[in-house]
């Protein structure tokens, strides 16, 4: 059951082009920021976020690269139908999961099920896939496949493209769909689909944000395709949380930390901020940003909320049964209204939330999916 009930949002909301194209540019006033506290909510421009943290609040990022996972391929059947391979999870054994696409006519793509192992796809540049079992059992749209002929990394580097739905105008550039948190991974993974919450950052906020005693921590998570159709729950992602990570959030929930943030906000001149500073020990806050780094963190995290060092493999859904261990708050995008993220929502905020916020953001016409605006859901104000 969805948890916004029967909230529809109509297609004019959905973002067709980046920030930049549309207005004056990334993280400025043509990228908007809802903010909810519980069941309040406020409205912003993304610019004012610096102003909405305060010292001593921690932003979890993620560091992963967008890649080209988009490649175009020929059935091997003698037809040679014309399909789009997404390329998702790099497997331990070399594998790599994969979801076939028809191509629509308009640039982007439509499902095109998959009923039998064995399809053979013909690639640029001589390379070529099998399509081996389905990830997740019969009937499901992505398939371990077996590449030959190429390594998946330059395949992608030559042929690829960024992955793109329907509502968007056109294609666009593997530079707009990375984040400025993005780095190179060393085995040259990356994300088939943008984290988008850090998109509107730019290096001037980032800085902006330090200079007033925010702290920036990064964790990995490579995201697989998405499941816009469907609304799947996602499938297990390759993650890391990293010694300094683990350790700054951890000291963000102890009480140690409260006398530093007091100097900190002293030295900065702020004083209180008003905004109901408050992690465990009310003194900091852990907010992340997109749910990519909440999935890392809380895998991360023991029953006790400690955070720990660690890397892998994650198949962890968060959602208002389990709830949220590490996670005081959250920066994210609007989702539609039947996909799975929206438990995660609830889980961090409280079931009332996403409700609220998602009626404020179509009243005021806010703007959908991964070139959209943003929403940062903070714990409710004290009193």
């Amino acid at each position: 059951m969805s948890v916004l009930g029967a909230l529809r949002v109509p297609d004019e909301l959905s973002a067709r082009l980046p920030a930049e194209q549309r207005g004056s540019g990334r993280g400025r006033d043509s990228v908007r920021l809802l903010v909810s506290r519980g069941a309040e909510v406020s409205h912003h421009a993304f610019r004012e976020l610096p102003g909405l943290l305060g010292a001593g609040d921690v932003l979890v990022v993620n560091t992963s690269l967008t890649l080209p996972a988009a490649v175009d391929g020929r059935l091997g059947d003698g037809r040679g139908e014309r399909v789009v391979v997404h390329f998702s999870t790099r497997g331990d054994d070399g594998r790599r999961s994969v979801e076939l696409r028809s191509p629509d006519g308009r640039g982007s793509t439509r499902p095109r099920p998959v009923d039998r192992p064995g399809v053979f796809v013909r690639l640029p540049g001589g390379a070529s896939l099998v399509l081996e079992e389905p990830v997740d059992g019969p009937g499901g749209r992505l398939w371990w496949a077996r590449v030959s002929g190429a390594e998946v990394p330059e395949l992608l580097r030559r042929y690829g493209r960024p992955i793109r739905y329907a509502y968007t105008q056109r294609d666009q550039a593997l530079s707009v769909y990375q984040t400025v948190f993005g780095v190179v991974s060393p085995d040259g993974d990356g994300s088939a689909e943008m984290p988008s919450a850090a998109r509107p950052f730019t290096a001037p906020l980032v800085a902006e944000l330090v200079s007033r005693g925010v702290h920036i921590a990064p964790v990995t998570l490579h995201t697989g395709v998405a499941s816009l159709e469907a609304h799947e729950p996602p499938y297990p992602e390759r993650f890391g949380v990293p010694e300094a990570t683990a350790r700054l959030v951890n000291a963000v929930r102890s009480r140690e930390w409260c006398g530093r943030v007091t100097h900190a906000r002293d030295e900065i001149g702020r004083g209180e901020t008003g905004h109901g500073v408050g992690g465990s020990a009310g003194c900091g806050r852990v907010v992340a940003v997109g749910t990519t780094v909440v999935r890392a963190l809380e895998t991360a995290a023991l029953p006790s909320g400690l955070v720990r060092a660690a890397s892998g493999w994650t198949d962890l859904v968060v959602t208002p049964e389990r709830g949220v261990r590490a996670v005081d708050g959250l920066l994210t995008g609007l989702h539609e209204p039947e996909a799975s993220h929206l438990l995660m929502l609830a889980a961090v905020a409280g079931p009332e939330a996403p409700a609220r916020a998602y009626e404020a953001a179509l009243a005021h016409r806010y703007l959908w999916h991964e070139f959209g605006d943003v929403h940062l859901m903070l714990p409710a104000s004290p009193g």
